[in-house]
């Protein structure tokens, strides 16, 4: 599951021109009433200053780093401006209720995807309370693996794991294992940190929970549960050809290896069961019930809070082990704090779910103000289906994927099944280009600070274009049938 990127000024600098070159290519049509029921503002006041208005956001969302302003909070007073601005012109227009029903439709597409990823956030943390993702780490420092072997290792269990847990989470376990054992060799470093981003990247394109893009376009009912599986050759082809040209630019050393014993705490096995049983539940109502996938979440949010109180209740079923050092951790079970299953909730990343309601709205006021219909036009029917996809994927190394295929659902562009996951692919993996096109980039250089660098990943963003491209490839070649 990806998160907000952030980017370095000059790439502000290159979305601004790009935005202004794009809306200098956009025809500007005279204010008209559209089809009865809505207006067409591409051509007016509220239109332009509409744009206006998200772009200014959207490069303060982008200057994060440098101002230390949540990236939520300009994005949410943006929706709110935008959605303002189109009510007061729809009210001068005898259309009082148009732009409210507008937007209780965007509310209900964001309430589902919110509640649907607060549930996964809630068992990722609960699984990192109850030391899961740290025993796992222990395992693998004191495994005593050479350089290159660690190389493929934490890229291969970064590439199994982000499609269940989300890509940051994935990417800081791994960069963890890399620092222990080879914090002072810069090299290894970086181009373990490298592949890492990549393979976190890659593997939350083939799920439906791997991503927020792909779970957007899966709740859409675009594509099905099980033929989101068809990328997962394309994904794994796009991790191990830059991975594979890497390879020998590791040093072919040993590190000494480290004797630090961490365990699973108590309940952190059948929580990992619990979360499985939830996916399930969550397909299953989906896919047989057709109900929204969010119902299932929910309800295995109910598993977890009972399973949580059982787990309170019996304290004193909680085997010491004095030779492992789970030290420093608030949830252990029957030594320091009972587990809590409102604890792993209040941990989830709200910010970012408010970034998220935020992009939905502002998204959500552009396409009822016209203008996604026009770069749908532009896009899609200009330059064709498959150099738009593979644009979107190349945009998402500076913009942030969730508002492009946000703007992408919205504009339903008429596509084969193909085509669909096709874009679920390019913006699944496209971010790896560069360190600040994804979360997982932007938060390991600041876990791997002075070894982990922007242009140390520049350095090999060809070899991660030549996975691009090869994954692109891979996927016409085994899923031609489906164009």
């Amino acid at each position: 599951m990806l998160y907000l990127k952030t980017t370095p000024r000059n790439a502000m600098q290159a979305l601004l021109t790009c935005l202004l070159a794009c809306m200098a290519l956009l025809p500007v049509p005279a204010f008209a009433m559209g089809s009865g029921t809505t207006l067409d503002l591409t051509g007016h006041w509220a239109g332009y200053l509409g744009i206006a208005i998200f772009v200014v956001a959207y490069l303060i969302v982008m200057a994060e780093e440098y101002t230390d302003l949540r990236k939520s909070k300009p994005v949410i007073i943006a929706a709110g401006a935008m959605w303002a601005i189109i009510a007061w012109v729809y009210r001068d227009h005898g259309m009082d209720g148009a732009a409210g029903q507008a937007i209780r439709h965007n509310l209900l597409e964001y309430a589902e995807l919110m509640l649907f990823l607060l549930v996964a956030m809630t068992y990722v943390n609960a699984m990192q309370e109850l030391n899961v993702f740290a025993a796992l780490r222990s395992r693998l420092v004191k495994s005593g693996f050479g350089f290159r072997a660690l190389f493929w290792i934490t890229g291969l269990l970064a590439f199994v794991i982000s499609p269940i847990a989300d890509n940051l989470t994935t990417a800081l376990l791994m960069c963890a294992v890399v620092m222990a054992v080879g914090g002072g060799n810069p090299r290894f470093v970086l181009l373990s940190c490298i592949n890492i981003v990549v393979a976190a990247n890659a593997g939350g394109a083939f799920s439906p929970f791997g991503d927020i893009t792909t779970l957007m376009v899966w709740q859409k009912g675009i594509v099905q549960f099980g033929e989101f599986f068809a990328l997962f050759l394309p994904a794994l082809v796009n991790f191990a050809v830059p991975a594979a040209l890497m390879h020998f630019a590791i040093p072919n050393e040993k590190p000494a290896a480290v004797e630090q014993v961490t365990c699973v705490d108590r309940g952190g096995r059948r929580i990992i069961l619990l979360f499985l049983l939830t996916i399930v539940t969550a397909v299953s109502f989906h896919s047989v019930l057709h109900l929204p996938p969010v119902i299932g979440m929910l309800t295995g949010m109910g598993y977890l809070g009972l399973f949580g109180f059982y787990l309170k209740k019996t304290p004193g079923r909680a085997t010491p082990r004095p030779h492992c050092q789970n030290h420093g951790n608030d949830g252990e079970i029957g030594d320091m704090v009972p587990f809590d299953v409102f604890r792993p909730v209040a941990r989830a990343e709200w910010d970012t779910l408010f970034f998220f309601y935020g992009v939905v709205a502002c998204v959500g006021a552009l396409g009822f103000m016209g203008y996604l219909a026009l770069s749908s036009e532009l896009m899609y029917a200009q330059w064709g289906p498959t150099p738009a996809n593979i644009t979107v994927g190349v945009l998402s190394a500076i913009v942030d994927n969730i508002p492009i295929m946000f703007a992408v659902l919205s504009m339903e562009p008429d596509m084969s099944l193909g085509q669909w996951l096709l874009v679920t692919l390019t913006a699944g993996v496209g971010g790896s280009l560069l360190s600040i096109g994804s979360a997982a980039g932007v938060a390991l250089m600041g876990q791997a600070r002075g070894a982990y660098t922007f242009f140390g990943h520049l350095k090999w963003s060809w070899a991660i274009a030549l996975g691009y491209a090869a994954s692109i490839a891979t996927h016409f070649w085994l899923n031609s049938h489906l164009f």
